[in-house]
């Protein structure tokens, strides 16, 4: 396999055939716009095996198959994992797909001018996803709090005995470029006996991202998986929504990178769960349902 990664979209467009048939349409592209593949496909084909045909036309023009497929669409993983089934590539979710999103952007406008053009409604990149819901009360264990580590201390986490962690080497302060000084800014749960439940819980939802959210009350919320929203937690106390403020701005002063960590307890000895997140434009979500 190689080592680079292609970003994958397969949806209806607002184009249809001669027939009055909805058109859909797989793009393929790498994160350099290098390589890229499209091709057109009626609503009555669009399948997992019709996908998997255009992967193996794609991969002859590629020369190689990638490392993985990166899809940001969740009406569109299910069935790209299904066409990727027989073949040596692994699909994964990603929101972040900035090459794949400018291209179907710069698409989007390109359409009208087709003979094919249907007049609706029609966002290349917006996604529908449910309301926030609250992570279960028992899962938050004892306490939780904003707070910040220096970078030398986040490199000394990264070595810990840490069951569940995800610390990519892409988001380290050092791969970011930013100075040795900066605070990063993070949250940390004590969740005491329900520290390794709620650890083994984010990870199957997939942490993306943590926001402060001011509102009477205030809240933090999770950003997880393609579409998903949880709410960790709701406050309406100054000093907390103070720390939140600091925790927002530290987090914009360190190019959006900031921490998940889970710990039994302030003791500072032992740790469950680490995750080392970051925010950025193109893990926004453009639509919600309302």
């Amino acid at each position: 396999m190689g080592k680079t990664y292609w970003q994958l979209d397969f949806y209806r467009r607002p184009l249809q055939d001669a027939e009055g048939n909805p058109l859909w349409e797989l793009l393929i592209c790498d994160a350099q716009m290098s390589f890229t593949y499209g091709e057109f496909c009626p609503q009555p084909e669009a399948s997992a095996p019709w996908v998997r045909r255009q992967l193996e036309k794609a991969r002859d023009r590629a020369g190689n198959w990638p490392g993985h497929i990166e899809v940001f669409r969740p009406q569109s993983i299910s069935l790209v994992e299904v066409a990727c089934r027989e073949l040596p590539v692994r699909v994964q979710a990603n929101r972040d797909t900035p090459a794949l999103k400018r291209w179907l952007t710069q698409r989007a406008a390109w359409y009208p001018t087709l003979k094919t053009y249907v007049r609706s409604p029609y966002e290349p990149i917006a996604l529908e996803r449910p309301a926030p819901v609250p992570i279960a009360d028992h899962l938050m264990g004892d306490a939780w709090q904003f707070a910040a580590v220096s970078v030398s201390d986040l490199q000394r986490l990264q070595h810990e005995p840490i069951p569940v962690q995800s610390m990519p080497p892409e988001l380290m302060p050092i791969s970011l470029g930013l100075p040795s000084t900066l605070p990063i800014p993070g949250v940390i749960i004590d969740g005491g006996r329900q520290s390794m439940a709620l650890a083994h819980w984010l990870r199957s939802a997939q942490p993306v991202m943590l926001q402060y959210i001011a509102g009477g009350p205030d809240g933090l919320l999770l950003e997880a998986g393609l579409v998903d929203r949880w709410i960790m937690a709701t406050f309406d106390d100054s000093e907390m929504a103070a720390a939140a403020r600091t925790f927002t701005e530290r987090k914009l002063a360190a190019q959006g990178l900031h921490f998940l960590l889970v710990r039994p307890d302030d003791s500072g000895i032992t740790y469950t769960g680490l995750w080392l997140l970051q925010q950025t434009p193109g893990k926004a979500i453009a639509r919600s349902q309302p």
